[in-house]
């Protein structure tokens, strides 16, 4: 799972028992407000130095497949020599606004829905090309190969330059509806086919590891490398949201509704993505968390911070959070929106504003699953998984704030399992995904929303539904 602080490392036997994990950081640089990047050799440093880590005890030469979940849309750019042209531009990066602009009131949302599904985010990886084209024409002149930054853990490991369907719908390069590139995005874009890669089924085999990669890696060149898929679709086969009507929130750096269905669908507002699924993503969620508890209270005991938030809390805190500290995604749209605190008064302690926190990234979850209800999707009970689905407190709120049940599912390491389970599937232990779902992962617990409490909460998404509309203008103004 190539996350955007570390890289997950998942070693998994046939039956779906987790044998390993393995964690390992990398630096994330932002060279201006609002920017965000990394580079591409310290991913596959990183996942080197875990994979040996990762199977240090065991038959290396038993290790039958690998495939991956990792952070979308980031743009990884090589020449013709294969060296990396400059850092990668991350998903959660705003440089694009110009760009953004451009794709959706130029060329318009209409012509951009029917080419590729979806319109124009600042995050998305065509903004980035056009910006990259604008800004540094002597990199964009050496451009020989496009990629997104999974498919560069991939390309190292087996020299095949390839992605799958769900990573390559969050490009707004791809048309979605026939699964193929949009030729006339590949023109407005001023890119050519073959600097794109070739496109595979999250579990197809795209080639095994060549000679050097095994001996970097101390693996055989028996072993087989799956497409993989975007870290969501990957979490998705990791929960089990496999077929249709299945859900899953992500609660990570980035918080996500991950809808899956078999129709093709678009949203005439296009609030929600349609990537190989329904996806609505906000770019901060526990990493709204992470900020206020490490910059802000200076604290690593998450715990500690939440234990005075007890159960007569919920439902009536009169502080309310924003949680747009990269800018939003779904459904607003805006790369310059920023988080805020309102409602605090004399009487507000730090319990709670870390409360805010938690219930700010529940109601702007809430806000994508407001759009999916729009669309006459009816979602009863979701999975969840990320880091911040380790807190039974936040679990409670989401399930409150939406109403439904909340699943908990054995192994909370949804991308990285997601991956294991394609490769399982690729190695033919398993036909399809939806058998390996079946098979694999297991619900261990639920929280039920109470009726009562419910009710508050609702109430409080009433006002918290306000508070952008009423302060956008006001982020321009901030901005300039």
């Amino acid at each position: 799972d190539l996350g955007t602080s570390a890289v997950k490392l998942l070693l998994m036997e046939a039956d779906g028992s987790i044998k390993n994990i393995v964690s390992k950081e990398y630096p994330l640089s932002f060279p201006n407000p609002g920017w965000s990047e990394q580079k591409p050799e310290d991913w596959w440093n990183a996942v080197v130095a875990g994979i040996k880590e990762l199977t240090d005890g065991f038959e290396k030469d038993k290790v039958a497949g690998i495939s991956f979940g990792g952070q979308m849309h980031g743009l990884v750019i090589l020449d013709s020599e294969d060296n990396v042209i400059r850092p990668a531009i991350l998903w959660n990066d705003g440089r694009t606004t110009k760009e953004t602009n451009y794709l959706n009131n130029v060329i318009g949302k209409d012509k951009l829905s029917q080419y590729t599904a979806n319109i124009a985010f600042a995050g998305f990886t065509a903004p980035k090309i056009l910006w990259v084209k604008e800004n540094e024409p002597k990199n964009f002149k050496k451009i020989a190969k496009i990629m997104l930054p999974k498919d560069y853990i991939a390309y190292k490991m087996t020299g095949v330059h390839s992605c799958d369907y769900s990573d390559a719908s969050g490009m707004l390069l791809m048309d979605v509806k026939n699964k193929c590139w949009s030729k006339e995005m590949m023109e407005i874009c001023d890119v050519k086919e073959e600097q794109l890669p070739k496109l595979y089924e999250s579990f197809e085999v795209t080639g095994n590891l060549t000679e050097s990669a095994a001996a970097e890696l101390g693996l055989t060149t028996n072993c087989k490398i799956a497409a993989g898929a975007g870290d969501n679709a990957a979490a998705a086969v990791g929960t089990g949201t496999v077929g249709d009507g299945g859900c899953n929130i992500s609660l990570g750096t980035s918080g996500t509704i991950f809808i899956s269905s078999k129709e093709f669908g678009v949203d005439k507002f296009n609030a929600l993505h349609s990537f190989a699924h329904a996806d609505g993503c906000m770019l901060s969620a526990a990493s709204c968390n992470k900020w206020w508890m490490d910059e802000i209270i200076g604290t690593k005991d998450y715990p500690a911070e939440q234990k005075p938030i007890t159960d007569d809390k919920l439902g009536e805190n009169n502080v309310y959070y924003l949680p747009y500290l990269m800018g939003e995604r779904s459904p607003h749209n805006n790369p310059d929106a920023r988080a805020l605190f309102i409602g605090m008064s004399m009487d507000t302690t730090r319990a709670d504003m870390t409360q805010a926190v938690l219930e700010g990234v529940a109601f702007a979850i809430r806000d994508s699953f407001e759009v999916a209800r729009d669309l006459g999707i009816n979602i009863t009970e979701t999975k969840i998984c990320g880091g911040g689905a380790k807190s039974p407190l936040w679990r409670k709120i989401v399930a409150n704030v939406l109403n439904i049940k909340v699943n908990i599912i054995e192994s909370e390491e949804g991308p990285g399992l997601g991956g294991a389970m394609l490769a399982a599937v690729a190695c033919g232990e398993y036909a399809s995904v939806e058998e390996a779902a079946a098979k694999i992962v297991k619900v261990i617990d639920s929280v039920e929303p109470d009726a009562a409490l419910a009710e508050k909460y609702d109430k409080k998404y009433a006002k918290f539904k306000q508070i952008y509309p009423t302060v956008k203008d006001l982020y321009d103004t901030l901005k300039a």
